[in-house]
C-alpha cells in the first residue's frame, strides 16, 4: 500500500515546504520494524535502493536524540552517495523523527524525515514515512522512487528476520503453538 501527498497548506493557504509520504504495511512486528531503522547491522541491509549497496564501514547508527547517524551508497558505476543526519525525536517503537542530507549539511536547512509505526493485527506494522523539504513523486526516478525501492528492500530483509527469529514460520516464536 503507498499513499502520496506533494505539499500541504497551512491555514491561510500558502503553500509549505515540499514534501511527501509513502505508507507501507510490512508483515512484521512494529519492533521488528523499529529496529530496522535504528540498529546499524539491520539498516544496512536496507538503507539503499535495489542495485544500490552500502559502502562496507561506513554505516554508524547512533539512535538517540542528538545522535546522529552516517553511510554511504554507492551506485552500480562507482558514484558514491554520503548520507548524514541527526536523531531529533524517538519513541520507541512507535516514532522517530531525523535530519537526512549530506555530511556537512546545517541540520537546521536538512529534509526532515519522520517515521510513524502502528500495530496492525497479525503482526502486522503499517509505516508512514514523511519527508519534509524536498519533493518526491512516484515515478520521479530520484528520491521518492530511491526510498519506494529501499522500502521493498526493507520488506525482504524483514521477512528474512523475522524467519530467521522463528525458523518454523509462526508468528509469535515465544507462544504456544
Amino acid at each position: 500500500m503507498t499513499e502520496y501527498e506533494t505539499t500541504t497548506t497551512d491555514a491561510s493557504g500558502s503553500a509549505e515546504r515540499p514534501q511527501f509520504t509513502i505508507t507501507r504495511v510490512f508483515d512484521a512486528p512494529r519492533e521488528l520494524v523499529w529496529r530496522a531503522w535504528t540498529e546499524r547491522a539491520d539498516a544496512a541491509e536496507w538503507w539503499h535502493p535495489r542495485g544500490v549497496e552500502i559502502k562496507p564501514g561506513s554505516i554508524d547508527v547512533d539512535a538517540h536524540v542528538g545522535g546522529r547517524y552516517r553511510y554511504t551508497m554507492v551506485a552500480p558505476d562507482g558514484s558514491e552517495y554520503p548520507t548524514a543526519g541527526v536523531y531529533r525525536e524517538l519513541d520507541p517503537p512507535k516514532r522517530l523523527v531525523m535530519t537526512w542530507g549530506s555530511p556537512g549539511d546545517a541540520d537546521d536547512v536538512a529534509p526532515v524525515i519522520t517515521v510513524t509505526l502502528s500495530e496492525l493485527p497479525g503482526d502486522r506494522t503499517e509505516m508512514r514515512f514523511h519527508v519534509l523539504g524536498i519533493d518526491g513523486a512516484p515515478g520521479d526516478d530520484n528520491v521518492y522512487d530511491g526510498w519506494s525501492s529501499a522500502f521493498d528492500v526493507l520488506a525482504e530483509h524483514l521477512g528474512a528476520a523475522d524467519t530467521a527469529a522463528d525458523p518454523a514460520g509462526r508468528a509469535d516464536p515465544g507462544g504456544a503453538s
